[in-house]
């Protein structure tokens, strides 16, 4: 197994992953369509390649899996410089054997380079299996993110 930076040549099997993984975080409540967002995808992922913050994971040649990354840019001054792994997937037949490990060690590292101090990320709240994962490698809660529908207000309700 091998994790090097991508290249233009990478572009549509990296979306092709990125369709497997938004298909995927479906079933642990993902709003995002997959298939719909390819060409979207696409064109982010050949910005990820231009900027140097995507690495592919290949075994016996074949692309298993991606991680995709950033420094957090933004308007407010923090207390430490942030890295965002933005995505990172792994093909079900390929997982388990560190894979996903060497992905996210090979952005974190990527971002310390860059002047990161912290690393975030987000995972699905359903996804224990994600989770635990991050956990493994050090990662705790920082911000939790909450959802409802918007007519499902039990203050408001008429029902009762």
């Amino acid at each position: 197994m091998t994790v090097a930076p991508a290249t233009a040549d990478d572009v549509d099997v990296l979306a092709d992953l990125w369709v497997s993984l938004a298909a995927d975080q479906r079933r642990y409540g993902s709003r995002l369509r997959a298939e719909a967002n390819r060409s979207i995808i696409r064109e982010t992922m050949l910005r990820h390649v231009v900027t140097d913050t995507v690495f592919v994971a290949r075994r016996a040649g074949r692309a298993v899996g991606f991680v995709t990354f950033g420094t957090e840019t933004g308007r407010y001054r923090q207390d430490v410089d942030r890295g965002t792994v933005h995505n990172i997937y792994v093909d079900e037949p390929d997982r388990g054997v560190g894979i996903g490990s060497a992905l996210l060690g090979t952005a974190e590292k990527a971002l310390e380079s860059s002047g990161a101090e912290a690393v975030a990320l987000q995972a699905m709240a359903d996804n224990d299996a994600a989770r635990s994962f991050y956990e493994r490698h050090g990662y705790a809660p920082h911000r939790i993110e909450l959802e409802k529908p918007i007519n499902d207000d039990p203050l408001t309700s008429d029902d009762g």
